[in-house]
């Protein structure tokens, strides 16, 4: 009693239904990856200016010119430049944005203002364009289905391909080698197809479950259960106190020149911004930092490390200006051990984690696996019967039965297995569930078609040769 027929039907209609959504999926990220080189393209006046010797500005300076450039909306954040040629970011939110924001680029050597962009998170318009297109291909909550089907299905068909290949390959002498090495002796078919699949797939293999993971974990529906997780394991990032011991309710302002907000936010001094920016940098606080006002009465400036390249920076502290004290501090170090996981997830995924040697990995990741899906179609292409009597234009899917062949103990832990994964992540379970349905459906109509064809006498088992063509199920009935 062998699980391996199971897996096989699995691997093989997981892969054959989902291929599609994988090729999308790896086409977009690759196009999503070198964004931050077009940006440099796209937006060096924005982004870009030259350096003299000149001396920098200050920042509260930098600030009044954007706000004269951009009068409406609330100071939301500045980003002090990082480099000599960095331009300094100054943020404004307004309502009818929603999450994005408007952000003024100030050549922070003459308060020259460069340009305004509608930013979101940081990004850029046209990161992210490219980032809507990879998450929801710009078909809003609807399209973030194909992503997340996409992300549930990954690791299954890479484990469900890993333990076929290994049972194929682990055996005899030379094993390694046959596992992780094509076939090249091979004759053209399918054999040397099956091995430049299953040989890629496996160098593939932890990447591709990296992403899978990380994908997941911001997705709509498995990430809901991933943050529920979170909340039961008090897991998530630790929010920044931000509250100003004894301040009263008329907010920390000193005189000078008030920033007012016009949704309602907390008054405050603009001229503040270069002692807090120093003060927190002087507590540990360094490299790329946004340093936000306070969001109401009473409360204080933040400054956020935002540095996801390695050697990563997501340090927090909140500064009182007025006392030169930083009255909390959020060291990431001191995260729950899957809040760190979780953050630093994300900038793999995103090609942020590791620079340039990131976005290389994962452009080899996606073209990888564009390669291993295309030999898969064209595995199943040469696979198929071309005798007349067995003729199959779409090719023959594994044998059925593979349910009858594993012990019943193993058959109903599969099952709760199956359950619990299909809780945890609802798009894998209902389609698995959809093709459980398909299956028994077009096992019914073949039994029957049987039957009609040979009244006289019991049918035969279907085998590999007489299985039905097209979407036969995942399992086997």
């Amino acid at each position: 009693m062998s699980i391996g027929p199971l897996v096989l039907r699995l691997h093989f209609y997981a892969g054959i239904l989902v291929a599609p959504f994988l090729a999308v999926a790896a086409l977009t990220g690759l196009a999503f990856v070198f964004s931050p080189q077009l940006d440099r393209l796209v937006y060096d006046h924005e982004l870009r200016v030259e350096v003299g010797d000149r001396p920098a500005r200050p920042l509260a300076e930098q600030v009044t010119a954007a706000r004269a450039a951009h009068p409406d909306g609330d100071l939301a954040s500045v980003v002090p430049p990082v480099v000599a040629t960095d331009t300094t970011k100054v943020v404004f939110d307004l309502p009818e944005l929603g999450e994005k924001q408007h952000t003024v680029y100030v050549d922070p050597y003459t308060n020259e203002v460069r340009g305004t962009l509608t930013t979101w998170f940081g990004e850029t318009p046209l990161q992210t364009w490219l980032d809507d297109l990879h998450r929801n291909l710009h078909l809003g909550a609807v399209g973030r289905h194909y992503s997340e089907l996409a992300a549930s299905w990954l690791w299954v068909v890479v484990l469900g391909g890993l333990v076929l290949w290994l049972r194929r390959q682990w055996t005899g002498r030379r094993r390694l080698r046959r596992t992780v090495l094509p076939d090249l002796a091979a004759k053209v078919g399918v054999r040397r197809t099956r091995s430049w699949h299953a040989a890629t797939g496996v160098w593939l293999a932890v990447g591709l479950l990296a992403l899978s993971a990380t994908g997941l974990t911001w997705s709509r529906y498995a990430g809901a259960n991933f943050d529920v997780l979170q909340d039961g394991l008090d897991a998530h990032s630790p929010a920044l106190r931000t509250a100003l011991p004894g301040a009263s309710a008329g907010g920390t302002g000193d005189g000078g020149h008030h920033e007012g907000g016009t949704t309602g936010a907390a008054a405050f001094d603009v001229s503040d911004v270069d002692r807090v920016t120093l003060l927190a940098r002087a507590a540990g606080v360094g490299g790329k930092v946004e340093v936000s006002p306070p969001s109401e009465p009473g409360t204080a400036w933040t400054v956020a490390q935002d540095d996801p390249t390695w050697p990563y920076n997501w340090d927090r502290a909140a500064v009182d200006p007025a006392t030169g004290a930083v009255v909390a501090h959020s060291r990431f170090a001191e995260w729950p051990v899957l809040a760190q996981l979780s953050k630093l997830g994300v900038a793999f995924h995103m090609g942020f984690l590791f620079g340039i040697a990131n976005q290389i990995l994962l452009a080899a990741l996606a073209v990888g696996l564009l390669c291993v899906i295309v030999w898969a179609y064209r595995m199943w292409w040469q696979r198929r019967p071309t005798r007349a009597d067995r003729a199959a234009r779409l090719g023959a899917p594994p044998a059925r039965g593979a349910w009858r062949r594993i012990h019943p103990l193993v058959a109903a832990a599969v099952l709760a297995v199956a359950a619990a994964v299909g809780w945890a992540l609802p798009l894998l379970g209902l389609t698995l569930a959809a093709f459980v349905l398909v299956g028994l459906v077009v096992g019914g109509l073949g039994r029957r078609r049987a039957r009609r064809a040979i009244p006289t006498s019991p049918a035969p088992a279907p085998g590999p040769e007489h299985a039905e063509p097209g979407l036969a199920g995942a399992v086997e009935r």
